[in-house]
């Protein structure tokens, strides 16, 4: 038997940093009903839905992870740099040669502040994850941040209501910044998961940022957040005209 040869980082290395508001060159969908699921999941039929984002996946340490704890359940990771998303393909596919597992989750390169809602429709996803997002020290370029009002409006867009958003940082200021963006935002509430909630419970030593963060005996904060229903969708105008 031919052993698999797996990917290694030092071989897909790029900068930390990618400005998200530069006019990169991605490939996307006009909709998501014309997005074809079946490039990036080989067993993917036309009834299925991808269920799980990892926003900002990084090298994919986070779905592996989750990938064989929801074998059922279709996720993606979206990552914007290119070497690194690279390294996260070839990581699965060498993962389903030498697993059974793994068909059910993938990577794109892109830019999720842009192009979203080109992937999924109107409450598509049950869960999201933002884990160890980059922090964007400078105030002038807080508008890079991957959370902002504009964007959990989008993300309240494709979160069914009651999906979770999943939230993990190690710079507190960050942490304290998702934290009042989500609770502030009207589709949004804070949210203590119960003990039996999978992946609330694999979101810190799952990621490699994470890792390093309890290598270094760091500190993480975590933060959950449930989309609840719109207050004003269930109520009626009656206007005479």
């Amino acid at each position: 038997m031919t052993k698999v040869k797996y990917p290694q980082k030092r071989n897909y290395r790029q900068r930390a940093h990618s400005n998200p508001l530069s006019d990169h060159s991605f490939d996307y969908p006009v909709s998501p009903d014309v997005m074809d699921w079946t490039k990036l999941y080989p067993r993917f039929k036309p009834e299925n839905e991808v269920k799980f984002c990892d926003i900002g996946c990084g090298y994919g340490g986070l779905l592996v992870t989750l990938s064989p704890m929801f074998p059922e359940t279709y996720m993606v990771g979206f990552e914007i740099r290119v070497k690194v998303s690279d390294y996260v393909n070839d990581r699965f596919l060498a993962l389903r040669q030498d697993n059974e597992v793994y068909h059910n989750a993938g990577v794109i390169r892109t830019n999720a502040m842009k192009y979203l809602p080109n992937f999924f429709r109107k409450g598509q996803l049950e869960k999201m994850f933002i884990l160890y997002p980059d922090p964007h020290f400078k105030k002038c370029k807080h508008k890079w941040r991957i959370v902002s009002e504009g964007l959990l409006a989008e993300y309240a867009y494709v979160l069914k209501v009651g999906g979770l958003v999943y939230t993990v940082s190690d710079v507190k200021e960050v942490h304290d910044w998702m934290v009042e963006h989500f609770t502030n935002f009207p589709l949004f509430e804070r949210y203590d998961p119960p003990a039996e909630d999978k992946a609330a419970q694999v979101l810190i030593g799952s990621t490699e940022e994470g890792k390093k963060v309890l290598r270094n005996k760091g500190q993480s904060w975590t933060a959950i957040f449930k989309r609840v229903e719109d207050p004003y969708s269930k109520l009626r105008w009656d206007v005479d005209f």
